[in-house]
């Protein structure tokens, strides 16, 4: 008989010691909130100088008899050094000049001033002559003669009623299309001559006229406001009526085109853009200078 009693219980196996590091959790870290870039303010971005010379000419521009550089500085709120400043710079720049101590506006702001008259003309122009276009349902044109030379300076048209296409130049073609012949019929007898020196009569169409017999002959039976028309002279399967236009020593006109299948309305429809610039012959003789 054994007695267990006196034997020693075996410890259990011990496992071996890992030398791979325990397993740690990532410290817990805050995202970082979106930030939204911030806006500049919308005068952060302009610049200062140019907004004070910019005041200061619009005040000079309210001096029509000029004004010292005190006064235009307590006008703009403007401290007098920098006025000063300011202002020896636009007159450096010419768009001031100084007189005996007065600042008046250059020839620089004049000239910008000119040109946004002449862009308001010529808008004006523009804008008529589609509101005709509309309502006569035509392609209009406006025109007028110059140092010998017929200058086609608007057509207002669509896709659906286009204008001529110039096939033939318009300059040297005068003799063939209502323009030329309304614009050479409201010069005088010698001009009318140099200018076929210049650019004589051929034929474009079975339908010119063949000579410059012929054409003088029909310039001097042309009535003073009488539309000029022509039938095919210029382009086939197109007829043409032209409004003669005088203003001062410039001769010009306003001239509308049709397909020739629609020939019976020119002579109707010529009529009512001639009451359409009896209405609005203010604004047209303005453009006449630009």
């Amino acid at each position: 008989m054994v007695d267990t009693a006196s034997v020693a219980p075996q410890a259990p196996p011990t496992r071996p010691r890992s030398t791979t590091p325990p397993l740690q959790r990532p410290p817990r870290t805050t995202a970082p909130r979106a930030t939204v870039p911030e806006q500049p303010h919308p005068t952060a971005t302009l610049i200062g100088s140019v907004q004070r010379a910019m005041r200061l000419l619009e005040s000079v521009a309210e001096h029509h008899g000029g004004a010292p550089a005190k006064q235009l500085a307590r006008e703009t709120g403007l401290a007098l050094p920098t006025a000063y400043h300011l202002l020896r710079t636009l007159v450096h720049e010419g768009y001031l000049r100084r007189d005996r101590g007065l600042f008046f506006l250059g020839e620089a702001a004049e000239r910008l001033a000119g040109s946004g008259a002449a862009q308001k003309r010529r808008s004006t122009v523009a804008d008529t002559l589609a509101q005709w276009r509309d309502s006569i349902g035509a392609p209009v044109y406006y025109a007028r003669y110059r140092e010998g030379e017929v200058e086609v300076m608007y057509v207002a048209d669509t896709p659906g009623n286009p204008a001529v296409e110039e096939w033939a130049d318009f300059r040297e073609t005068g003799h063939a299309h209502a323009i030329g012949q309304c614009l050479l019929s409201q010069v005088d007898e010698p001009a009318r001559r140099e200018h076929l020196a210049r650019y004589p009569v051929q034929s474009i169409t079975p339908y010119t006229v063949r000579d410059d017999t012929s054409l003088l002959r029909r310039l001097e039976r042309t009535r003073r406001m009488e539309p000029v028309v022509e039938r095919q002279e210029y382009a086939l399967g197109t007829v043409c009526a032209a409004i003669p236009i005088t203003v001062g020593t410039t001769a010009a006109t306003l001239a509308i085109s049709l397909p020739a299948r629609h020939a019976d309305r020119l002579l109707p429809a010529a009529r009512q853009l001639q009451s359409e610039i009896a209405r609005k012959l203010g604004s047209i003789a303005i453009s006449i200078s630009i």
